[in-house]
Parts: C-alpha cells; sequence; structure tokens
C-alpha cells in the first residue's frame, strides 16, 4: 500500500473495446496519478466480463470523493460498470465474532494493534464470555449474545442491530462456529467473511479435520470465504494448504490448521479491505 492518500477504483462491466481508455482518460482529463493500475478479462459461460482495480492519489484530483463519483457515474452508466470508489485514509470498520477457538481472533488483534490491518474494531461478537476480559483489555466493547436453538431469530437480530449501530463495514467470523442464516447474509452481502478449516470445496460443514482424517488425505488446508446461504459454498477469496502424511492424528492436523487459518484469514481479510477482490457470480477476481 502506498503511504500517500489515494482512492481506490474498483469495478467490472460487460467486455468491450475502449473500457481502459475510457476510465483511464477520465482520470488523465482531471490530472490524475495513477498509482496502481489492474485489468483481468472472464470469459464466462454467461458472456465476457472485465474487472479493473485502479489506485489515484487523492491530491492529484482538483476535487474530493463525492464529486468523482458525480463526474464518473456518467461513463459507469455508459459502460454498464459495477463500481466503488474508496479513501484510503478512511479506516474500515471490522466487526469481529469469536466462540471459543483463540487462535484466528488473537492473530487479527495483533495485527491491529501494530498497524498491520489498519481498520477500526467497533466491537467484537461472542456466543461465549470465553473472551470477555482479553477484547475488553484491549479497549474494545464485547458483546455476548448467546445463541441456542430457541432464540435464534432473536440472537442475530441483535448481531445485526449492533452491526448496525456501529456503522460497521465487513463482519469477520474468526471461527464462529454458528451457522449465519440466510436473511443475515442478504442483509450484508459481500460484507461477511469466514475463515473455513478445509480446503474448499472438500470437507464442508463441522470437523472438517476428522473429515480429512478419514479419507486419508495427503494435504489439508484453509478458505477464506465470503458467507453465503449455502453453507461454506460462498465465492473463496484466499486458500493455503499443508502436506501431512499416514502418521499424522487428527490433534496434529488441528494444530497444523491452525497456523494457515490464521494467515489464509489475514490476508484473505487484507484483499477485502483493500478493495482488490471483485465477485462475480460465485467466483472472484483477485487483484494481489
Amino acid at each position: 500500500m502506498h503511504p500517500q492518500r489515494f482512492y481506490t477504483l474498483s469495478a467490472s462491466c460487460p467486455d468491450r473495446v475502449g473500457i481502459v481508455a475510457r476510465v483511464s482518460g477520465f482520470i488523465a482529463e482531471h490530472q490524475g496519478w495513477i498509482l496502481e493500475s489492474r485489468y483481468h478479462a472472464d470469459d464466462g459461460s454467461d458472456g465476457s466480463r472485465y474487472f479493473m482495480r485502479i489506485e489515484v492519489k487523492a491530491d492529484s484530483l482538483p476535487f474530493h470523493l463525492a464529486e468523482f463519483r458525480e463526474r464518473f457515474q456518467p461513463i459507469a452508466n455508459e459502460l454498464q460498470m459495477d463500481w466503488k470508489i474508496s479513501d484510503s485514509a478512511v479506516k474500515k470498520r471490522v466487526v469481529i465474532l469469536v466462540s471459543k477457538q483463540e487462535h484466528c481472533l488473537y492473530d487479527l488483534l495483533s495485527r491491529w494493534q501494530s498497524k498491520e490491518l489498519d481498520i477500526e474494531i467497533p466491537c467484537m461478537i461472542s456466543n461465549h464470555d470465553t473472551f470477555k476480559g482479553f477484547v475488553e483489555w484491549h479497549g474494545i466493547p464485547f458483546h455476548l449474545v448467546p445463541v441456542n436453538p430457541d432464540n435464534k431469530a432473536a440472537a442475530y437480530a441483535e448481531m445485526q442491530r449492533l452491526f448496525d449501530e456501529v456503522s460497521g463495514d465487513t463482519m469477520v467470523l474468526a471461527r464462529y462456529m454458528q451457522i449465519i442464516p440466510p436473511e443475515m447474509c442478504s442483509a450484508y452481502p459481500g460484507q461477511i467473511i469466514n475463515i473455513h478449516h478445509s480446503f474448499l470445496p472438500s470437507f464442508v460443514g463441522a470437523k472438517p479435520y476428522h473429515q480429512a482424517y478419514q479419507r486419508g488425505v495427503k494435504l489439508i488446508g484453509a478458505t477464506c470465504h465470503y458467507v453465503t446461504s449455502e453453507l461454506d459454498q460462498g465465492p473463496i477469496i484466499e486458500q493455503d494448504v499443508i502436506r501431512i502424511d499416514h502418521s499424522d492424528s487428527v490433534d496434529d492436523m488441528v494444530r497444523y490448521g491452525k497456523d494457515i487459518e490464521k494467515a489464509v484469514l489475514a490476508r484473505g481479510l487484507r484483499y477485502h479491505l483493500e478493495d482488490r477482490v471483485l465477485v462475480h457470480g460465485n467466483k472472484t477476481v483477485v487483484f494481489r
């Protein structure tokens, strides 16, 4: 990431001749200084689509973000573009959900404290009070929202209320061991990120390491993905694997997997926060 303030334009549209010229021409017309640009054309079954991500030095433009949006909108309409633009000076607000597994939580808070993840964490939500003292020691409000078969609707309504109350941008399931209901997925499309302790699409659902052990696999992994109403089937952001062999027990696999989970979640979250992930259907284009 560049040290100076910049705007990030990320967009996709039906592929055609002249897209880059149209967009870069608009930026150049206003003396905009492009710091980084990435492009990708995808020939899918539903037609060709073009993806782009452009970083523009903020003080090179004669106007702020609101006016950029207003001036760029006619071009976006012409190109039938899905697009957004963000300001690097505005920190994203990330709400973390956790249950009883601590490794991803500890890792994210360490990266947050060191400014490696330059974000705001306005609150944390859990269905257990295991980490209440630890979280509050970091100066982060902790909300206990128990979830059981009799109160699920009310519990998830409370979680949505808390997320909206703090103006959350992204919700991260840092080994939050509950299934997010379809209504909540629909309320925040592309805003809920999960770390699944398996190399999806293999071994969805509960106890994937046990499933992998029974299957005798030689590779285990972790997957960072967006949450949708289909369990562990959302668009994949990042993945990684580690090799194992016949001598490794389930406990060994769990121990190895924790290291992968932390790294994959941190990378996937960073890509998302930096607007490097563009979703198309159930696939993603990730400009690393």
